[in-house]
């Protein structure tokens, strides 16, 4: 078993160079099931999830080849099956984006329910309701879900109850191929979307109003090949933000889309810290208060505070100076990571989905545990910033997310290390 053990380490300085969004890559590795020609993707990160959605599409007959490490080449021209394993949709739950492009393609499909962090409940009530008004014939048993639309799928006017990513991104694919207009109200509006958008309107599809709450897709007979890059993920750049900020350090963060990660500039600047950014607004310098002070934080769908940074910032508040409280309400379980920052002297009360933090002079060290991603991310961030020494297990949770971010801190100047624990 691995091991992350960091050490505190003083101001990290110097510069990193932020890879492809996970969030990104995923839906558009997904949708390259509706291409009829062979796709190059650019600027794909290495991460364990990639892996998975790349087996997903292997095992329905896809074509895969990796041109460089983050260059891979999808040909889904000769699909042979339109079942996704049960083995691989266990693992991971992005894999249940694959849904929508193969019901466009065949015009069936048939998957198991979903894995990935326990951080909440994530319906897939959603996704249904799409595939449901697009004209398929949805079955549900009590580990698959079947889908079948015989005479194709027609556009539909779909109105989403919560502003799903996945959902928003599952139905947009089916929608591409199908006859007519769909139009998705109170979509939802991230990043990661009008990236899926740009990728599928390259292949040819007629999608319009990515980034609004209200989609349009026109019908197309077919898509075909295409290269295109994925865009930086801002939660990669969020959490070095963080980490600038927590251990008091100037680091410059290159690759990034100032404009994704606005709500952490503003969170940043009210703690105390610099933040300075680039004419072209793709490069960020973070230089960290020398006496943060607290702040409130609400997480929010996009252009809101992000849930997946929230676990990071918390680690941040609890070295502020004074009161702080973040307020979750994106998922019903996402303070794990509570119990484990308070093994390392941190004095937070939950109540709900709200956590009220009293900021101490200083962590310490301690074993912890990853309950999640982006909770493995916020437990390295307060291991920088503790006394002594942190050891923190479940690490293959942050592979998920973040590649070689032992490696990066460490370029930062970090006392970081993976090592292997006899059980």
């Amino acid at each position: 078993m691995e091991k992350i053990v960091v050490t505190n380490s003083g101001p990290l300085t110097g510069s990193v160079n932020i890879d492809g969004a996970k969030n990104a890559a995923l839906p558009i590795i997904a949708a390259s099931l509706l291409g009829t020609e062979p796709i190059i993707l650019e600027n794909v990160p290495n991460l364990s999830d990639i892996e998975v959605i790349l087996e997903v599409l292997e095992s329905l007959g896809a074509k895969v080849e990796f041109l460089e490490k983050n260059t891979v080449r999808i040909d889904s021209s000769n699909l042979t099956g339109y079942e996704a394993p049960m083995e691989l949709m266990n693992r991971m739950r992005a894999s249940f984006l694959v849904m929508g492009p193969l019901l466009a393609r065949f015009g069936k499909t048939m998957t198991y329910l979903p894995g990935g962090c326990a951080i909440g409940k994530r319906p897939i009530d959603l996704h249904l309701k799409g595939f449901k008004a697009l004209g398929a014939v949805v079955k549900e048993g009590i580990d698959k879900i079947e889908a079948t639309a015989e005479d194709g799928l027609r556009g539909d006017v779909i109105y989403l109850d919560f502003p799903s990513v996945g959902a928003t991104q599952n139905i947009i694919m089916a929608a591409t191929l199908a006859e007519g207009e769909t139009v998705i109200e109170n979509a939802a509006k991230e990043p990661e979307i009008v990236d899926l958008v740009n990728f599928l309107n390259k292949m040819g599809a007629n999608i319009k109003g990515a980034g609004t709450s209200a989609i349009r897709i026109k019908g197309v007979n077919k898509l075909t090949g295409v290269q295109h890059a994925v865009i930086p993920d801002r939660i990669e750049a969020a959490t070095f933000m963080v980490a600038a900020a927590i251990t008091k350090g100037d680091i410059t963060i290159e690759n990034c889309i100032a404009s994704h990660v606005m709500p952490i500039i503003a969170k940043l600047k009210e703690v105390g810290c610099k933040v300075y950014v680039n004419e072209d607004q793709d490069v960020l310098r973070v230089v960290g208060a020398k006496d943060p002070i607290g702040t409130d934080i609400k997480t929010l769908p996009y252009p809101g505070f992000p849930t997946d940074v929230q676990a990071q910032f918390m680690a941040l508040l609890t070295i502020a100076k004074g009161q702080s409280k973040v307020t979750e309400t994106v998922f019903e379980n996402r303070f794990m990571h509570v119990d484990e920052l308070l093994r390392m002297g941190a004095i937070i009360a939950t109540d709900a989905r709200e956590a009220r933090i009293a900021g101490v002079p200083v962590l310490k060290g301690a074993e912890v545990k990853a309950t999640d991603l982006r909770a493995g991310a916020a437990l390295i961030l307060a291991g920088l910033a503790a006394e002594g020494k942190t050891y923190i297990s479940d690490i293959y949770h942050i592979d998920r997310g973040y590649d070689d971010i032992v490696g990066k801190l460490n370029s930062l100047g970090a006392k970081i290390s993976r090592i292997d624990v006899d059980l």
